[in-house]
């Protein structure tokens, strides 16, 4: 058992019960809204994310693990209004999301440039972990970096190594974004692992894009948990093969190295609501408890292994 900040308080992770480790509740490009959204309604918005997430509670999901971090629009007040109003548990993250750069102040701060100290990323990081996220009260409980086609840029290895740093320094554990087609878990862990984090901690998130088992065998054999975390984004793998992966894996003895998420959100930017429901119509909250865990039961898995995938790995990442 561990204590885990959500974003209304400390809960054992003993009482986390079926949690989906990766879902954003919004994800924004907040100076494009702040200059360019006029249609944007705040509260409505809340309100519409509050029924999404009281929703979700109702199909039998008790917790979710939010990374929206800094590149992804992160706002803990909004969130903290929407936390305040379900009994959902909400648990988030700090870190850097980046696919290439980092945010063009630390052009000039950090090891060996014109403000040479030490990384600030680090102390960002921790403090969200120690502190809280500005001036809120509400603290992070995980890290969450990223690493996509580009691979390892100078930008995303300041990031990661950053984010290793401050799991090594605090416990928390990380969830990192990679594209499992270029093999970037592996990426990944090399170098979380130089900067001393344990990757016993570490999600590598959309382990779930790809039906390479030889590679995910890799990434859970080097101790981390695969993040099948993109079900009803069919766009990168149709639902079905995302399911034969997964019973597969449980068929090796993988089930305690899998964790379950959509990388879904109450609101998204990127797609208007039209386009998310043409393109994407199975990317939302219920997918999983509604189509993908009675698929998979039906298909020979076991209901220990589903709570396996959905409440005891969820507590091991944190205890």
């Amino acid at each position: 058992m561990a204590e885990v900040q959500t974003v209304t308080g400390t809960i054992d992770s003993s009482n986390f019960g079926k949690t989906l480790v990766h879902e954003h509740i919004f994800v924004l490009s907040e100076e494009m809204r702040q200059n360019y959204d006029s249609t944007w309604d705040e509260e409505a918005k809340i309100a519409d994310a509050v029924a999404k997430l009281n929703d979700l509670k109702d199909a039998g999901i008790d917790t979710i693990f939010d990374p929206t971090v800094v590149g992804l629009g992160r706002y803990i007040p909004r969130v903290a209004k929407v936390a305040e109003q379900t009994d959902l548990n909400i648990v988030v993250a700090t870190g850097l999301y980046t696919y290439t750069d980092l945010p063009h102040r630390f052009d000039i701060r950090g090891p060996g440039l014109l403000i040479d100290e030490p990384e600030p990323l680090v102390g960002l990081f921790v403090s969200d972990i120690v502190d809280g996220i500005a001036g809120t009260g509400v603290k992070a409980a995980f890290l969450k970096c990223a690493i996509e086609e580009p691979g390892l840029t100078t930008g995303v290895e300041r990031a990661m190594r950053a984010v290793g740093q401050a799991s090594a320094q605090t416990g928390a554990p990380i969830t990192v974004h990679t594209n499992p087609h270029t093999e970037s878990g592996l990426v990944a862990q090399r170098v979380l692992k130089e900067e001393g984090a344990d990757l016993s901690k570490v999600v590598i998130g959309h382990s779930g894009d790809s039906t390479d088992l030889d590679y995910l065998m890799k990434v859970a054999d080097n101790g981390s948990f695969l993040g099948m975390d993109r079900f009803g984004l069919d766009v990168y793998l149709p639902t079905q093969q995302r399911i034969d992966t997964i019973v597969e894996l449980v068929r090796r003895g993988y089930a305690e190295k899998i964790t379950l998420a959509h990388d879904a959100s109450c609101y998204i930017d990127y797609l208007s609501q039209e386009e998310k429901t043409e393109i994407q119509p199975n990317w939302h909250y219920r997918h999983i408890p509604d189509d993908v865990i009675p698929t998979l039961l039906k298909r020979g898995v076991s209901e220990d292994d589903i709570d396996t995938m959905l409440v005891k790995n969820p507590r091991r990442y944190f205890e």
